[in-house]
C-alpha cells in the first residue's frame, strides 16, 4: 500500500513536540498542587476562614471535571492544537486576574479559570498519537505521565520558596509567566493534527455532564467539611444521580454525542477507566500522607517536624523518579503492551503501599516508599492512554483521553475525602487538640494498596488485541486524512447502529467508526492506496467493499440491502396455507412477535436476537397448530411448518 509523500519528521522535530506536549503535563500539575502549601496562610492573608480558603482548591478542581470533557470533544472536532492554545491562554489570563485582583472573589475566578489547563493532557497525549512516529509513541506519552509527577512535586517546594522570596502574588504571576511560555511554545513547535470529527456539538449534553459532575465532585470535596450526611451533600449526591440517569439515555439517543457511551462500554475501554479510577485514588493517597507525615510533629511518635519547603524537597525524588523510569515504560509498552505496563505499575504500587505500612520509621524509608508508588503510578499513567487510544476510533482520540482523565480526577477526589475521613476518625489527643494516629495511616495504607490490587483485576480482564494505539506509518510519518460516509438501505434511509471497520490490503486494522443516528461515519486513513472497508449492521448482511484512496475523494458510501431474516414455508399436507398465524416465542416462553403467511404459505420475520426460540404455526381454518425448537445466530435462518390433513371439524396439535 503506498503513502502520500510528505516531508519527514526529522528526530529534532519529534523531540521537540514531545518536549512541549510533556511540559504541559508538569504546568497541570502546578496548577493542581501550587497553592497547596499555601492554604495554611491564605486565611490570614486573604482575611477568610480555612473552609473559605480551601475553594481555592475546589474550584479548580471543578473547572478541570466541566472543562476537561469539554475541550477534549472540542479537540476532536475544531482541531487539538487550537484547542491547546485556548486552554493556555484560558489559564494565563486566570493567573493574571488572581495576582492583581487583590480579593478573595478575584483569587477564586483565576483560580477556576487555570482549571482549564486540565484539558492539555488528554489533548497533548492525542497529538502525540497523531504526529509521532509509532516506535516513539509509548516512551512519549510514558514521558507525559512522568512530568505530572515532577510538577506535583515541583510545586510543594517552589510554592514555599516563592511565597517566601515575593510574597503570594508571586506564584500566580509564575504561573502566568509559564502558560505564556509554553503557549508560544505549542504555537510554534506544535502542528495541527488535519483530524477532524464532523458534526454538531452536544450543547445539551455538555450542559448536562457538567452539572452533574459539579454536584457529584462537590459534594465529595466539601463532604467532610459540610457534613456527610447533611442535607446539602445529600442533595448534591441526589442531583447528580438523577442528572446522569437523565444524561445517559440522551447520549445514547443523540447523533453527535458529548461521550460515545457505546464505545465507551466496550470492555478494553470500561476495564481501562475503571482502573483509572483505581490507580487516580491510590496515587493521591501517597501524596497526601507522605506530605502530613513529614510535618507533623516528632512528638506524635511518627511526624518528622518539617516545613513546607523541607517536605516539598523530600518529594522531589518521587517526581524525578517517574522521568527516570518513562524509558522503562515505553519498552514495556513497545514490548508487552499496555496491558502487562498497566498491571507491572499496580503491582508495584502495591509492593509500594505494604512496605509503606512496616518500613515507615525514617525519611529515607518514608521517601523510598514514596518513590516506589510514585514508579508504579508512572507506570500505570503511562499505559492508561494507550490502551484508550487502541480501543476506539482515531476521530475520537482526544475524546476518549479526556473522560479518562476525568476518571481518574473522580478518582483522586474520592481518594481526598477517604483520606480525610480516616484521618479525623481515627486519631489520638496531641496536646490541647488531636491528631491522626499511625494506625489511620497504616489504613489509608492497606486501602491504597487494596485500591492497586483491584486495579490489578480490572486489568487482568482487558482484551490483549487492545494493547497499543493504531497507527500507520512510512519511514515514521503518519499522514492520515478523514474519509466520511453513510450506512444507508436500498430505500436510502439511514442504517443506524451499524459499525465501519477499515483494514488495509494485507488485513492488518487501520481504523472503525461507529455510525451516528443520521447514518454517518468517519474513519482516517494514513494515505493513498487501496483499503478494505466492511459495514455491518445487527439483522443485516454484512458488506464489504475496496477503496482505492486518491487523497482527494473523501467520501465512501455503503447501502445494505440484503435484511437477514427468519423465513419459511406454512403447509399442510404439502399443500402451502395462505394466512396462517406465525408466532415466535423465546425459549423460555416469552413473545416475540406474530405474522401470516401470504399466498403462497410464505412467512418472514427480521432475524431476532441470537438464542433459542420456539416457533408455531396455527392454520385459519383447521385450527391445526405446530410447533418447532430452533436456534438463531447471525445468519439468516430457514424453518418450515406443517401440519397434517384433518375435516374441517377437527382440532389437532402437531409437536415437531
Amino acid at each position: 500500500m503506498a503513502n502520500t509523500k510528505s516531508a519527514p519528521k526529522t528526530p529534532r522535530s519529534a523531540s521537540a513536540i514531545t518536549t512541549v506536549l510533556a511540559l504541559s503535563g508538569t504546568v497541570v500539575a502546578l496548577m493542581q498542587t501550587i497553592v497547596v502549601p499555601l492554604l495554611p496562610d491564605f486565611p490570614r492573608i486573604l482575611g477568610v476562614t480555612a473552609d473559605d480558603a480551601s475553594w481555592l482548591v475546589t474550584a479548580t478542581l471543578l473547572t478541570s471535571a466541566v472543562a476537561t470533557p469539554i475541550m477534549s470533544r472540542s479537540a476532536d472536532m475544531y482541531g487539538k492544537r487550537k484547542i491547546m492554545v485556548i486552554c493556555l491562554a484560558i489559564m494565563v489570563v486566570g493567573s493574571i486576574i488572581a495576582a492583581v485582583g487583590g480579593s478573595f472573589l478575584w483569587i477564586i475566578i483565576g483560580r477556576a479559570l487555570q482549571g482549564f489547563s486540565s484539558s492539555l493532557i488528554p489533548v497533548g497525549i492525542s497529538i502525540m498519537r497523531d504526529e509521532l512516529p509509532k516506535e516513539r509513541m509509548g516512551s512519549a506519552v510514558a514521558l507525559m505521565s512522568a512530568t505530572l509527577g515532577i510538577g506535583s512535586a515541583m510545586g510543594l517546594p517552589l510554592a514555599g520558596l516563592v511565597f517566601e522570596a515575593l510574597g503570594w502574588q508571586s506564584i500566580f504571576w509564575v504561573s502566568a509567566v509559564a502558560g505564556a511560555l509554553l503557549l508560544v511554545s505549542v504555537a510554534v513547535v506544535v502542528p495541527e493534527s488535519k483530524l477532524r470529527t464532523p458534526g454538531r456539538f452536544d450543547y445539551a449534553g455538555a450542559v448536562i455532564l457538567s452539572a452533574a459532575l459539579v454536584a457529584l465532585l462537590l459534594a465529595i470535596s466539601k463532604g467532610g467539611s459540610w457534613g456527610w450526611g447533611s442535607e446539602t451533600v445529600l442533595m448534591l449526591f441526589l442531583a447528580a444521580a438523577l442528572l446522569l440517569a437523565a444524561w445517559v439515555p440522551y447520549e445514547l439517543k443523540v447523533s453527535h454525542p458529548m461521550v460515545d457511551l457505546r464505545t465507551s462500554a466496550r470492555r478494553p475501554v470500561l476495564l481501562t477507566n475503571v482502573a483509572s479510577l483505581l490507580i487516580g485514588f491510590a496515587m493521591f493517597a501517597n501524596m497526601l500522607l507522605t506530605t502530613q507525615q513529614l510535618q507533623l510533629p516528632t512528638a506524635t511518635g511518627y511526624g518528622f517536624e518539617l516545613d513546607v519547603v523541607a517536605a516539598g524537597l523530600c518529594m522531589v525524588p518521587s517526581g524525578a523518579a517517574m522521568v527516570i523510569f518513562a524509558p522503562v515504560s515505553g519498552s514495556i509498552i513497545r514490548r508487552f503492551g499496555g496491558k502487562a505496563a498497566l498491571i507491572t505499575g499496580s503491582a508495584v504500587m502495591i509492593v509500594g503501599y505494604v512496605g509503606r505500612v512496616f518500613l515507615w520509621d525514617t525519611v529515607p524509608w518514608l521517601i523510598i516508599g514514596s518513590t516506589v508508588i510514585s514508579i508504579g503510578t508512572a507506570i500505570a499513567y503511562a499505559a492508561m492512554p494507550t490502551l484508550i487510544m487502541g480501543a476506539v476510533p482515531i476521530t475520537h482520540t482526544a475524546s476518549a483521553n479526556g473522560l479518562n482523565s476525568l476518571v481518574r480526577s473522580i478518582g483522586t477526589s474520592t481518594s481526598s475525602a477517604a483520606v480525610a475521613v480516616l484521618l479525623m476518625s481515627v486519631n489520638m489527643p496531641f496536646g490541647a487538640v488531636t491528631v491522626p494516629s499511625f494506625d489511620a495511616f497504616r489504613d489509608v495504607f492497606w486501602l491504597a494498596a487494596l485500591a492497586s490490587g483491584a486495579s490489578v483485576l480490572a486489568a487482568a480482564f482487558i482484551p490483549r488485541a487492545a494493547s497499543a494505539p493504531r497507527t500507520i506509518t512510512q519511514e515514521g510519518v503518519t499522514s492520515e486524512l478523514v474519509v466520511q460516509g453513510r450506512v444507508l438501505l436500498a430505500e436510502h434511509r439511514a442504517m443506524a447502529p451499524a459499525v465501519v471497520t477499515v483494514l488495509d490490503t494485507s488485513g492488518e486494522p487501520v481504523d472503525w467508526s461507529r455510525v451516528d443516528n443520521e447514518g454517518n461515519y468517519s474513519v482516517a486513513l494514513p494515505g493513498v492506496g487501496k483499503y478494505l472497508l466492511v459495514a455491518n449492521a445487527a439483522g443485516w448482511a454484512p458488506i464489504a467493499e475496496v477503496f482505492e484512496f486518491d487523497g482527494r475523494v473523501l467520501k465512501q458510501d455503503f447501502r445494505l440491502q440484503d435484511r437477514l431474516s427468519l423465513a419459511g414455508t406454512a403447509t399442510a399436507g404439502g399443500t402451502p396455507v395462505p394466512a396462517a398465524v406465525i408466532a415466535l416465542l423465546q425459549a423460555s416462553g416469552e413473545y416475540v412477535a406474530t405474522t401470516q403467511s401470504d399466498k403462497l404459505g410464505r412467512y418472514a420475520f427480521p432475524l431476532p436476537m441470537p438464542g433459542r426460540y420456539i416457533l408455531t404455526m396455527l392454520h385459519p381454518v383447521t385450527h391445526q397448530a405446530a410447533a418447532r425448537k430452533l436456534a438463531v445466530d447471525n445468519r439468516s435462518v430457514s424453518a418450515d411448518l406443517e401440519v397434517g390433513l384433518a375435516s374441517p371439524g377437527r382440532k389437532e396439535s402437531v409437536i415437531i
